[in-house]
């Protein structure tokens, strides 16, 4: 063992007279403990928000979609799909309208987004045919029923949370009302609507999505909106959604124009954006807890320079240079460190599979978009922070250290 070590190890050792030293000193190792497990626990509930959101936005939505700058939309929907199956990376697409409609029962009356989808091909660009509690998705295919009449009702899925706001189940109708009209004859706009039955619910694990989402089959949203054979747009799946962006651009060169791309991320920039910005936010915040512990470590290592001033001056006469006892406070300054990083490091651990095993902590559903906590430990976040508080030790310890090293022998034992 170094000396300058066995000599910091035993600086750091309780004896009577520096019983409070050493408490301050304890004090310091549970500052760090206690900031680098609460800095660990947030960064993984962080992580796993953002993973979770993004896996539950990738399981309802596609990797990208292909849009067109013609108001009436993709017109050549063949010719958009043959050219888009090309890519090699693309392994799945489907064509889409999209809408927003007021939907009404006699229970209730909810504002929401009205997908016409394929049902033949929606399955190979998001988890919908998974996602459904009740009937199935292929009741899309199966075209309206008839009853009472001639009077037609075509299928219509919707989410489990709107089906409560509605008080509507499998079997039920529901009148749609889309503001896109048609003029009527006293030159006004009258507002279109149209009796859907309910043939499924699915449930995603959004709120917001749950809440606010509809089906129908495409030739029924393009009746109602009068678009004959175009789309909106055309969802694509990709190999590799982290790709997604290089993917849409070289899908646009290959369509040309009118043709558009868009990818996950930029659907959603501002929620990701809002998510990374809130996880460093939370990392520079909870940072302060272990600066405050490393303020401990200098206050500590000061009154040990005090303490063992005659200690000091001796060894620097017996041939101790300068940099061998800064060396000594440097030491105890990283043990200091490492013992309450390695503290941390444990409860944090502990903290984040207690919490990713047993999920004890419920989440209100209509206000976030997980009903419990979700933790992602990584080992990445786990090496930032064990060098962030490491960092932080070391620098508190220079300053007692250079306090130490330039103490002069003669006048700390001069009055001796």
């Amino acid at each position: 063992m170094p000396p300058d070590l066995f000599i910091a190890l035993r600086y750091l050792r309780s004896r009577r007279k520096s019983r409070f030293v050493s408490l301050i000193t304890w004090f310091s190792v549970g500052g760090i403990a206690l900031g680098v497990a609460a800095l660990l626990t947030v960064i993984a509930v962080m992580t796993g928000f953002e993973e979770d959101l993004r896996d539950k936005i990738l399981s309802t939505n596609a990797h990208l979609v292909v849009l067109a700058h013609d108001p009436a939309g993709i017109t050549d929907v063949d010719g958009a799909l043959k050219t888009i199956r090309k890519e090699p990376t693309v392994t799945g697409a489907s064509p889409f309208v999209l809408t927003q409609v007021m939907l009404t029962t006699p229970r209730g009356v909810s504002g929401v987004v009205l997908h016409g989808i394929d049902p033949a091909t929606v399955g190979d660009v998001s988890h919908l045919p998974l996602d459904m509690k009740e009937g199935d998705i292929s009741a899309l295919a199966e075209g309206p029923a008839i009853v009472e009449g001639d009077q037609r009702r075509p299928p219509l899925l919707i989410g489990n949370e709107l089906a409560r706001t509605l008080g509507a189940w499998v079997g039920d109708d529901v009148s749609v009302v889309s503001p896109q009209g048609e003029a009527s004859p006293m030159g006004g706009i009258l507002p279109k609507i149209r009796t859907f039955r309910v043939a499924g619910i699915f449930a995603t694990g959004m709120y917001e999505y749950d809440s606010s989402m509809a089906y129908c089959a495409l030739s029924e949203a393009q009746s109602l909106l009068k678009m004959g054979s175009a789309v909106t747009g055309i969802a694509v799946k990709t190999t590799d959604f982290f790709h997604a962006r290089d993917i849409a651009a070289r899908l646009q060169t290959a369509l040309g124009f009118p043709y558009w791309a868009r990818d996950w991320i930029d659907m959603n920039r501002n929620l990701f954006s809002a998510l990374k910005l809130e996880k460093v936010t939370m990392f520079l915040i909870l940072t302060l807890i272990i600066l405050v512990a490393a303020f401990n470590i200098i206050s500590s290592l000061v009154m040990v320079v005090m303490e063992k001033g005659r200690e000091i001056a001796i060894l620097r006469s017996m041939g101790a240079t300068r940099r061998f006892v800064r060396r000594i406070f440097l030491w105890q300054g990283v043990l200091i460190g490492c013992t309450g990083t390695l503290i941390g490091l444990v409860i944090g651990l502990i903290l984040c599979t207690v919490l990713d095993k047993w999920h004890f902590i419920q989440l209100p559903g209509d206000v976030y978009y997980f009903t419990t906590l979700p933790v992602r430990m990584q080992a990445s976040d786990f090496a930032l922070v064990t060098l962030a508080a490491a960092a932080l030790s070391l620098l508190a310890t220079l300053f007692p250290a250079w306090q130490a090293g330039r103490l002069e022998p003669v006048e700390a034992l001069r009055y001796e």
